[in-house]
């Protein structure tokens, strides 16, 4: 098999510029004659450059609390985890993709170096995957445990930032659409939207209570938990939606109910997802930092694992205001 030294003799050039000229080096100040001379050298003798071999130095599990058809409904969870294998694939970190849904997914993990969980999780799953590695990140969950690193949204600044948007377009009376979630069959998950958006109404004397519904985060929800406000006698003046699915499906029965957004009612959503940008009326929302949550989140636990650093991290990623068409000023 020919060298870069049997190149090198043929051309009566150093080994050096060979290598060089051979892996394009726009830095090497060479003759062209030299360089053409080199390169028909290399092709006379059948030289085959080597591919460089890229080591993987580190296997990482993913755990996804949705299905993957859930996954799909869902595109917030699609991002964040998107975020984390583009990271890991321009890093060359070997990823271990697993659904919680499916059987035997924790067999997958075991030998992973690290292990990011997407979602919500119990306690006894908590722990369960500790036993895995100690090399561990929760996204989208906030665990108590002091020694374990999380990456969440901040919901009490999203949600004041939304209320503020709401209240200086002259909005008392505010609804809120929201889900509820399960880290088991019995245990439910305490949704920090909902708390956030209680307190500040209350702060801020808003009419909110006769307006609250609570379902699921889906577009069937939304639909349904509209419908069944728009049963009632009053009807507060803005609804304030937990996710921009609910908020498509509060649209859906708005519409099929004869009232106009924003021109009879206010409607904001929690996500940004790309459908947002396609409604009638295309969607004033919250942008939540999905992808970035799992870019950042594969980062921070590949430098973890590199230093074996000890310190665990808390982040709250902040969400920004999009302000498109379906709310309105109300007249004084």
């Amino acid at each position: 098999m020919t060298t870069i030294k049997d190149i090198a003799e043929a051309a009566n050039v150093s080994s050096a510029t060979v290598s060089r000229i051979l892996n394009q080096d726009s830095s090497l100040n060479v003759t062209p004659e030299t360089r053409q001379k080199v390169l028909e050298t290399a092709k006379a003798l059948n030289y085959i450059k080597k591919r460089r071999s890229v080591k993987t130095s580190y296997a990482l599990g993913i755990v996804q609390w949705f299905s993957a058809q859930q996954e799909i409904d869902d595109s917030y969870y699609l991002r964040i985890r998107q975020g984390i294998e583009d990271y890991c694939r321009d890093h060359c970190i070997h990823v271990i993709r697993t659904y919680k849904a499916d059987l035997g997914y924790a067999e997958q993990l075991k030998g992973v170096d690290g292990l990011i969980c997407i979602g919500k999780f119990s306690e006894k799953e908590i722990e369960y995957f500790r036993n895995i590695t100690d090399s561990i990140l929760f996204l989208d969950m906030a665990v108590d445990n002091i020694d374990i690193s999380t990456i969440t949204l901040d919901f009490e600044q999203a949600v004041r930032s939304a209320l503020q948007y709401l209240t200086g377009l002259g909005h008392q009376k505010i609804g809120f659409l929201t889900g509820k979630e399960y880290v088991s069959e019995s245990e439910p998950f305490t949704d920090m939207r909902r708390e956030v958006f209680i307190r500040f109404c209350e702060e801020h004397s808003i009419d909110y209570q006769p307006y609250m519904k609570e379902g699921a985060f889906t577009v069937t929800s939304g639909y349904e938990m509209m419908s069944d406000l728009l049963q009632d006698a009053a009807l507060p003046t803005a609804i304030f939606a937990a996710s921009d699915l609910i908020a498509i499906g509060a649209l859906k029965a708005l519409n099929e109910h004869g009232l106009s957004v924003p021109e009879d009612i206010s409607l904001m959503g929690f996500d940004n997802i790309t459908m947002t940008e396609f409604t009638t009326p295309p969607l004033t929302t919250l942008h939540a930092p999905a992808y970035e949550m799992g870019n950042y989140g594969a980062h921070i636990l590949y430098h973890i694992l590199t230093p074996k650093s000890q310190a665990a991290m808390r982040i709250k990623l902040p969400c920004r205001l999009i302000e498109r068409a379906s709310c309105k000023t109300l007249l004084p």
